[in-house]
C-alpha cells in the first residue's frame, strides 16, 4: 500500500510541476491543483497509513492509532487550496477576457515596459 501511495504522490507532483511550466494560464492552474493534491497526500501520509485504525488514542486498550494532526492539517489545506484556486481562476478568466488569449509572454511585457520608459 505504501508503494502505491508514494507512486500516486510522485505522479501528482510530477504532473503538477510539468503543467506549471506550461505557457498558458489554465494548465498552470490545473498544475497548481495537482501539486496541491500531491502535497496534501504527502501530509496525510505523515500521520501513518493504517487500515481500520482510529485517529484518537484509546486509554483503555493498547491499539494502534493514526495521528490526527496531519488529517486536520490536510482538511485545512483542502479548504485553503479550494479558495485559492477559485481566486486564481477568476484572475485568469479576467486576463483571458481582456487580452483574448491565455498565453503567458513575459518577454513581450518586458519589451513593452522598455518602450514606455
Amino acid at each position: 500500500m505504501e508503494i502505491l501511495f508514494a507512486s500516486a504522490v510522485g505522479i501528482l507532483t510530477a504532473a503538477g510541476i510539468y503543467l506549471i511550466l506550461r505557457k498558458r494560464t489554465f494548465p498552470v492552474i490545473l498544475g497548481l491543483s495537482l501539486l496541491t493534491y500531491g502535497v496534501n497526500l504527502f501530509l496525510f501520509a505523515t500521520g501513518r497509513l493504517m487500515v481500520n485504525a482510529p485517529p484518537v488514542l484509546n486509554k483503555y486498550a493498547e491499539v494502534p492509532y493514526t495521528d490526527p494532526l496531519p488529517q486536520a492539517l490536510v482538511l485545512t489545506a483542502i479548504v485553503i487550496s479550494f479558495g485559492m484556486t477559485a481566486v486564481v481562476v477568476m484572475i485568469a478568466l479576467g486576463a483571458y477576457l481582456s487580452a483574448k488569449d491565455d498565453q503567458i509572454d513575459m518577454i513581450e511585457n518586458d519589451e513593452r515596459a522598455g518602450d514606455d520608459a
